[in-house]
């Protein structure tokens, strides 16, 4: 049989009927475009590190997307987000713009604080996304007191705290919880527990395992799991999104995850075995979302159709970064003072 032109064969798999409804695997592949982006700008962030492009601290989101990009998928858009200084994926799951995203770690004038505030403290108002912050455990009352204002003004609005395993042994942690509890105000607190707390292991910083056992101590809704599929972060954050919507009720989500490179880029993650990491990258959620994908009848084709534009947004906002300006002294007085003194 004489093979058939390439053309015509991927014309006939991007139409090739699928097995699951198309609405469900659209949402699937939506979900797989924001992790897929979220990947592909960390690894260029890492390799602009490298070069001196970008300064200061990176800390990477490499490995955990499903996390972020799950839970905010259970949000209105304007429900807020409050994060760690590990925050890249965050802002772009919340809808920063990956030029603006990549603008503020060169350290540009057209970057999210005008290349003042760098990798650690993403901010972006109109999306809702406040913020991420450099103290561990420090920005989780301030998480507590957005959903206080929001139960106020009865807005309607639902407020998610992401932090690390090692942010539970910290004041800030049961001080929030505990006001969130007292209060009962909407807000979902969630432990992004990747295994190490920086370099050291969940066996030598905390008695209990099991973070979401922390909730019963407040008397609030608790929930674990392991991440492995994006829709099931979507679900399982979902019904705690639900509860302090509807009840405003809070709840303490374990999720527990993994990252692929080291704390920082600074962390050569010697701490941990060649296979220990090697069998966490079998369970990579981003390639589960792609073979799920796959299987479904989401073709190939497709498929690097999607990554292809990815792959031309993520150069584009790169090539945006280098060719913004530096800020300039215009902005010193505007962005040190304000109040009856500030011109």
């Amino acid at each position: 049989m004489a093979q058939q032109p390439r053309a015509i064969t991927e014309a006939r798999e991007s139409t090739a009927p699928l097995t699951q409804p198309s609405a469900q695997l659209d949402k699937l592949a939506a979900l797989y475009r924001q992790m897929h982006l979220i990947r592909r700008v960390e690894e260029e962030c890492a390799r602009a590190y490298a070069e001196g492009k970008i300064g200061g601290f990176l800390h990477l989101y490499i490995g955990q997307e499903a996390v972020g990009v799950g839970a905010l998928a259970a949000l209105k858009p304007n429900d807020y987000v409050i994060t760690t200084y590990r925050d890249h994926g965050m802002a772009l799951a919340k809808g920063m713009s990956p030029r603006v995203l990549m603008a503020e770690l060169w350290g540009k004038k057209t970057g999210c604080s005008q290349g003042l505030g760098g990798s650690m403290h993403l901010f972006d108002a109109k999306n809702n996304m406040l913020g991420g912050y450099g103290i561990v455990g420090g920005h989780i009352p301030l998480a507590a007191g957005v959903a206080f204002a929001s139960k106020y003004r009865a807005d309607g609005r639902v407020t998610l705290c992401f932090f690390g395993e090692g942010a539970v042994n910290i004041a800030g942690f049961h001080e929030g919880i505990s006001l969130a509890a007292l209060w009962k105000l909407p807000i979902v607190f969630i432990c992004e527990n990747n295994e190490y707390s920086m370099g050291t292991p969940l066996s030598r910083t905390m008695s209990v395992e099991d973070v979401s056992m922390k909730a019963l101590g407040y008397g609030i809704d608790r929930d674990r799991f392991f991440v492995e599929d994006v829709l099931e972060v979507e679900r399982r954050i979902g019904e705690a999104v639900q509860r302090a919507r509807e009840q405003s009720l809070p709840t303490l989500v374990e999720v527990r995850t993994y990252r692929f490179r080291g704390h920082s880029m600074s962390d050569p993650a010697k701490y941990r075995t060649k296979d220990e990491l090697e069998q966490h990258k079998k369970k990579d959620p981003l390639f589960r979302a792609r073979t799920k994908l796959l299987n479904d009848g989401y073709t190939e084709v497709r498929l690097k159709q999607l990554e292809a534009e990815v792959e031309a947004e993520v150069a584009d906002a790169v090539k945006f970064a280098e060719a913004s300006p530096e800020p300039d002294a215009s902005i010193l007085e505007s962005t040190t003072y304000t109040g009856p003194f500030a011109s």
